[in-house]
């Protein structure tokens, strides 16, 4: 399957493979989310079409440096304050490619695909009733004296 630019990524796009220049790389951290504890670790990425912000998850955190040319196969994409994001996690494989022809970093341009009107497609279903406002009441309910 081909590369993607990164001028042609959208948001909600699924086994995406890019071909990019690491141009910045966060060391690993662990955040907290819904689902617990995480790895993760950001870089910012590019191709001869634009930039991108790369979040690594779990074991591929920390896993590329700042100046290397990657392969990232399986990746996906999701919007955050109206920008794609790209994003590796454990179907993910990245691989080191040596091509000297690829772009320098003050060759790669600065735009970064916008996520437009995006609406992130609706997963999950009824709350259970967890959270929310509860009903007053104004009388209270008890035993007679």
């Amino acid at each position: 399957m081909g590369e993607e630019k990164i001028n042609n990524l959208k948001p909600g796009m699924e086994n995406v493979n890019v071909v990019v220049r690491v141009l910045e790389a966060s060391e690993a951290k662990v955040i907290q989310t819904k689902n617990g504890a995480r790895t993760i670790s950001e870089a910012i990425v590019g191709d001869d079409t634009g930039r991108i912000k790369l979040t690594l998850w779990g074991k591929l955190a920390g896993s590329i440096k700042e100046g290397m040319v990657v392969k990232i196969d399986n990746a996906w994409t999701t919007a955050y304050k109206g920008k794609v994001q790209l994003n590796a996690g454990s179907k993910s494989q990245i691989s080191e490619v040596n091509d000297n022809s690829f772009p320098q970093a003050d060759q790669i341009p600065e735009n970064t695909p916008s996520a437009g009107e995006y609406k992130r497609p609706f997963r999950g279903g009824r709350r259970q009733g967890r959270g929310g406002r509860r009903p007053r009441f104004e009388e209270e309910g008890g035993e007679e004296e």
